[in-house]
């Protein structure tokens, strides 16, 4: 067994989650960074992408996600998107977090971020 990370950081994608009107009527930009917890080993024997996850398909299904559906908090995302981590049997663990660097906050900050990991 090759236990290993798959690390997908800083994808942007624009989406309307928030509590108040003004962040769904305007959007905002969210900024994800994903790990996948999984053995590598076939992949690494067979150097075929087909036994792994392939990063480019889940960087993919995450923008749907992040650019779909708006949900009030950023926690209720960042939980859509570790199922959509999980939903490869090969991930034995996931850790999510979703930055929120434009949240509707009155004082100068870098950023606002949420992260939750789950594990099979």
């Amino acid at each position: 067994m090759n236990l290993g990370q798959i690390t997908l950081t800083g994808l942007r994608v624009r989406g309307r989650h928030g509590v108040y009107a003004v962040e769904r009527e305007r959007g905002q930009d969210f900024v994800v960074d994903v790990r996948l917890e999984l053995d590598l080993s076939a992949a690494a024997r067979s150097d075929d992408v087909a036994e792994t996850v392939h990063y480019g398909e889940l960087a993919g299904r995450l923008a749907a996600i992040v650019g779909g559906e708006p949900v009030n908090l950023i926690e209720t995302l960042a939980d859509r998107l570790l199922d959509a981590c999980l939903a490869d049997p090969r991930v034995a663990a996931a850790t999510v977090t979703v930055h929120k660097p434009q949240a509707p906050i009155d004082l100068q900050f870098a950023d606002v971020a949420v992260t939750m990991r789950r594990q099979r």
